[in-house]
C-alpha cells in the first residue's frame, strides 16, 4: 500500500517536499520503501555465458508517474534552483512509491545529484546536465572510494548509495567543467601524502567514518556515477562526456545493467566502466572512447577488500565499440576481493594508429604482491582490434605504478591467476600475441589461447614467465 499523497497536507506541498529533500538528501536513499509499497515493475534479463550466470533483476520505469523538475522551480540559468528541483521531485517520487524525474530539453545547471530507491533519472534528449566544475558543489563529504579504499570523500556528480530499483536514462548529455579536475589530475606532493595517508588508514583497520579525504591539498577527484551498495540498477541510452575521475563506478552492487551508454572523457584515470565488488552484471551496445581503460574490473585493494571480503563475479560485456582506451578489458590491480566469472565477447577495438601510444592490450590482468586476491575464469572471444601497443593478452603480477616507493608493504600475499580463455581474436598490429610475467611464488596457470591471429606481429610471439600450462592452438 502506498503513503499517503504528500496533498493531504495543508502546508504547500513544494514547500515540505523541498525541505525534506533537504534533510535527507546527504544520507542517501536511507530505509527503502517496503517492496509491496512500490509501483515500479520489474524485467528479468536472461544472459548466456560459459559460466553459472544468474537472471539479472532490474528496473521497468515505464508506467512509473512521471515528476518533470520544471514543476518543482528548476531554471535553467540558476544552479540553485535546479538543485532545489530535482532534489524535490527525486524525495516525491521516491515517496509515492517510485517513479520517473523528468530533466526535459535544456541546459540545467546543477551540482551533485543524490538518487533515492525507485527512481529513475531521466535526461531527455537535446537535455544537458551541466554539472559543476567547482569542489565545493560537492560537499558534505559522503562515504565512498578512492582506488580500493573506502573514505569519505567529495560526492560523485551522481550518487545513490544503498538503494534498489534506481535507474538512469533518456538521450541526452550528461557533463561537466574540467579546469580544476585536469590540475587535480596531476597529483602534486600534497595529492601522493593524501594517499599515502588513506593507505596507512586502510591498512591499520581504522575506521572509515576517520578517513575524512576533503581537506585542503588531498584532491582525491569523485567519480561521475557511483552506485554504492545498491541492487536493481539500470544505466541505458544516456550520453556522457569529461569525468573527474572513473566514470561508471557500481561499488558492491548487484543486479546491474549498462546498455547503449555512449562515454567520451579523456581526463586522468578516465576508465569507463569500473565495477567493484559488484555480482551480476551486463553491459552491452556501448561505445567507449577512454582516457584510460574501457572495462576496469576491479574489487578493492589489500585490508580494506580483506575485511569486506566480497568478489566481483558474473560479468558479461558483449556487442561493443571501443573507439580509444588503453585496454579493452583490465583486471586489478585492485583486485584483493577476487575476480571470478567474465565474459568479454563480439566487440571491436578500433584501429588507433601509432600515434596513440597509450593503447596497450585487449586483455590485461595486472596485480603485486600486496593484492593477496584471485582471478579466474575469464573469457574473451570474437574480438576485432586495430593497433595494439601490447598483446591480445598480459599479464603482470609485479605492477605497483607510483605506490612501489610511496608506501611499505604491511602483508605478502600473491594473486592466485587461473583459467583465462581467448578465442577469436583478429588485430591488425601487436607487439606479442601474449606476454605473461609472473612471480615463481604464484605461477599463473591454464592459460588458453584458440585462433589469435596479427596481421603484423612487431617482437617475440609468446613471452611467458612462471607459466603452467599455457596452450595456443
Amino acid at each position: 500500500m502506498r503513503r499517503k499523497s504528500l496533498t493531504n497536507f495543508k502546508i504547500s506541498r513544494r514547500n515540505f517536499i523541498q525541505s525534506a529533500a533537504s534533510l535527507t538528501i546527504v544520507t542517501g536513499c536511507s530505509a527503502p520503501l517496503p517492496l509491496s509499497s512500490t509501483s515500479i515493475a520489474a524485467d528479468s534479463i536472461s544472459v548466456a555465458a560459459p559460466f553459472d550466470m544468474p537472471n539479472i533483476k532490474i528496473p521497468n520505469f515505464k508506467d512509473a508517474s512521471v515528476y518533470n523538475i520544471k514543476d518543482f522551480g528548476a531554471l535553467e540559468e540558476s544552479m540553485k534552483a535546479n538543485d532545489s528541483a530535482i532534489k524535490a521531485a527525486i524525495y516525491e517520487a521516491n515517496y509515492n512509491g517510485g517513479g520517473t524525474v523528468l530533466i526535459p530539453l535544456g541546459n540545467w545547471q546543477v551540482s551533485s545529484i543524490h538518487l533515492k530507491s525507485y527512481v529513475n533519472l531521466h535526461v531527455s534528449e537535446g537535455a544537458t546536465l551541466h554539472f559543476s566544475g567547482s569542489p565545493s558543489d560537492y560537499l558534505p563529504a559522503v562515504k565512498t572510494t578512492w582506488e580500493g579504499m573506502e573514505c569519505y570523500n567529495y560526492s560523485p556528480l551522481i550518487y545513490a548509495y544503498e538503494c534498489i530499483d534506481i535507474a538512469i536514462s533518456g538521450k541526452g548529455l550528461l557533463t561537466t567543467e574540467m579546469d580544476i579536475w585536469t590540475v587535480w589530475g596531476k597529483r602534486p606532493k600534497p595529492h601522493m601524502d593524501a594517499l599515502a595517508k588513506l593507505y596507512h588508514q586502510a591498512s591499520n583497520g581504522e575506521p572509515v567514518e576517520n578517513r575524512v579525504m576533503t581537506y585542503q591539498g588531498a584532491n582525491l577527484r569523485p567519480q561521475f556515477i557511483q552506485f554504492n551498495r545498491c541492487q536493481n540498477v539500470l544505466i541505458e541510452d544516456i550520453n556522457i562526456e569529461n569525468s573527474p575521475f572513473w566514470v561508471l563506478h557500481p561499488f558492491l552492487c548487484r543486479d546491474v545493467v549498462i546498455r547503449r551508454v555512449n562515454v567520451k572523457a579523456h581526463g586522468h584515470n578516465n576508465d569507463g566502466v569500473d565495477p567493484e565488488m559488484t555480482q551480476n552484471m551486463l553491459i552491452e551496445n556501448c561505445i567507449f572512447d577512454q582516457g584510460d581503460d574501457a572495462l576496469a574490473v576491479k574489487s578493492g585493494r589489500n585490508q580494506d577488500a580483506w575485511r569486506i571480503n566480497t568478489p566481483t563475479k558474473n560479468l558479461v560485456m558483449r556487442n561493443c565499440r571501443i573507439k580509444r582506451g588503453h585496454q579493452l578489458l583490465a583486471v586489478g590491480s585492485e583486485l584483493s576481493g577476487g575476480v571470478e566469472n567474465v565474459l568479454v565477447e563480439n566487440c571491436k577495438f578500433d584501429n588507433q594508429g601509432k600515434q596513440h601510444k597509450g593503447t596497450g592490450n585487449l586483455m590485461f590482468i595486472k596485480t603485486n604482491e600486496r593484492r593477496g586476491g584471485y582471478v579466474k575464469n575469464i573469457y574473451m572471444q570474437n574480438i576485432t582490434a586495430g593497433y595494439l601497443g601490447g598483446a591480445p593478452l598480459a599479464v603482470a603480477t609485479d605492477v605497483l605504478y607510483q605506490w612501489r616507493n610511496l608506501v611499505p608493504t604491511y602483508e605478502v600475499r600473491y594473486t592466485k591467476i587461473e583459467d583465462i580463455h581467448l578465442e577469436n581474436i583478429q588485430v591488425k598490429s601487436a607487439k606479442n600475441l601474449c606476454k605473461i610475467e609472473a612471480q615463481s611464488a604464484s605461477p599463473v596457470e591454464n592459460i588458453t589461447m584458440v585462433n589469435i591471429r596479427a596481421d603484423e606481429l612487431r617482437e617475440t610471439k609468446i613471452i611467458q614467465t612462471n607459466v603452467n600450462n599455457l596452450k595456443v592452438l
